[in-house]
This record gives structure tokens, sequence and C-alpha cells, in this order.
């Protein structure tokens, strides 16, 4: 197995960098983090090597994964620049900072990734973008890495702001209907704790159902709604508060953010 190295171990890094601890040999695996003590808790854990800087994290690496916020990647490259390795490939997972400015950071090769939480528990989506520099060979091991946390797919870098909007910050909307429902079951009478299990297994078997049967979710939806039924009267209460449209605007809003990001 060729060497990784990660750069921050915080909810993305952290999260992918478990997965492929869990899945390859932690010896051939490096990891810094900003704080020392995070860094240290992280290695401790999954059994994966602990640098205590930076150049010492990516010396000898084949692929880099940067995890950090993109204000701090300008301040990184200063530090490890000239100690980057010559045949390295560095994947970064910066919210809308493209191929072409990372390139003005450092000479290197470069992938773009933009992965999401479910990650933590193997049941990530993520994208990649590269240009033709990356060897067949390259992608195919970075692909592998990335499957230890769930999905992966190749994407033209111009969708990768859409990518941020839908599966980047997606999840965070999911959490957001999820504890809706359970606050409404709860409304309705059930325990705060059967409610969270009975709206989150509910929201994972539909997405489930959609990406299993290939079905459109308009064609699921109508299958449950039947004529002067329950889910017709819900729906139409969905509709009636733009649901459809404060969704749409969650996710352009997250694109635009995405967008400003890399300018």
């Amino acid at each position: 197995m060729k060497k990784i190295a990660c750069i921050g171990t915080g909810a993305m890094g952290g999260a992918i960098m478990r997965a492929v601890c869990n899945k390859f040999d932690p010896n051939n695996i490096t990891v810094s983090n900003r704080t020392l003590e995070k860094g240290k808790s992280f290695a401790n854990d999954t059994g994966c090597r602990f640098a205590d800087n930076n150049k010492d994290c990516i010396k000898d690496a084949k692929y880099i994964f940067i995890a950090v916020k993109p204000a701090f990647l300008s301040d990184l490259f200063v530090e490890i620049k000239n100690d980057i390795p010559s045949d390295a490939v560095i994947i970064s997972m910066a919210a809308g900072v493209k191929i072409e400015k990372l390139e003005s950071f450092a000479k290197a090769r470069y992938v773009r990734i933009m992965p999401n939480v479910p990650a933590q528990i193997a049941k990530g989506m993520t994208a990649l973008s590269c240009n033709d520099n990356i060897t067949s060979e390259e992608l195919s091991d970075i692909t592998e890495i990335l499957e230890t946390a769930g999905k992966v797919e190749q994407v033209p870098e111009k969708l990768m702001d859409c990518v941020t909007g839908v599966s980047g910050s997606g999840p965070a909307f999911v959490f957001m209907f999820i504890e809706a429902m359970a606050d409404a079951a709860v409304r309705c009478g059930m325990p705060r704790k059967q409610a969270y299990t009975y709206a989150a297994q509910t929201v994972m078997g539909s997405a489930a159902l959609v990406l299993e049967t290939g079905k459109h979710p308009g064609e699921l939806k109508d299958s449950v709604t039947s004529p002067a039924g329950t889910t017709i009267e819900g729906v139409a209460a969905l509709e009636s508060n733009g649901m459809r449209n404060a969704v749409i605007e969650a996710v352009t809003a997250s694109y635009n953010k995405s967008v400003s990001l890399g300018k």
C-alpha cells in the first residue's frame, strides 16, 4: 500500500481517515492536526501514525489529503510546498477552491473532492474531480481509498459547487427534516426517542428505495398517496407551506457560498 497522509483530523478529514484506517494498514497512514492533542487522540483511536508538524506528516507520502478550511490553505502551502514529494498527489476537500487556485499555491498535482458527513459510518457520498495529469492507476487508488467511506463518483469540476450544495451541505437539511418529523410525532403523542427512530428510519428507507429501484421520486411519492387518504393531506400541507421552494433555496444558497469561496 502506498503511503497516505492527511493534514487535518476534523469532521471530514477525520471521518475519511477513520474509514481508511478500518480497511488499510494504519501504519501506512500519517496524520497531523493544528491542535496537537486532537491529532494524537485520533492516532491513538485509529492506530495510525501521528506527526507533530505538517512537513513530517507528508514525508514520503504518495497521497496527501488536505482537510483544512479554505481560509487556511495559503498559509499551509507556504509551510509545506518545498517538502511535497515529487510524485505525490494532493487531494483537497476545501469547499469552493478550484484546482487552478490550488496550483497557484504550490507546484503539484491535485485532485479535488467533496465528501459529506455520513462518511463517518461509511455511508458517504464523495465527488471527485481532476485534470489529465492524474494517471488511471492513481485515480483508481484514490477511488479505492475514498470508497472506504461510501459511494464515490467522478464529476467535471464545473459541477463541484453544485455537489457542495446538494450532498456536501445536504445532510444538515436532512437532519433538520428528521428533527421536524420527530417534533411532529411528539406533538401527536409519541415519545421523543421513538420519534427520532421512526423519522430517521423512514428517511433512510425512502432514500434506499430511490437508489435501489431507480424509480423517479415523484413516482414513488405517487405510489403512497391514495385518493382521499392521509398522505395526500400531508403532501398538500407541505406544498402550501413552500417545502419545495425552501429546499431549492437552501441548496442554491449553499451553492452560491461555494462559488464565492472560490473567488
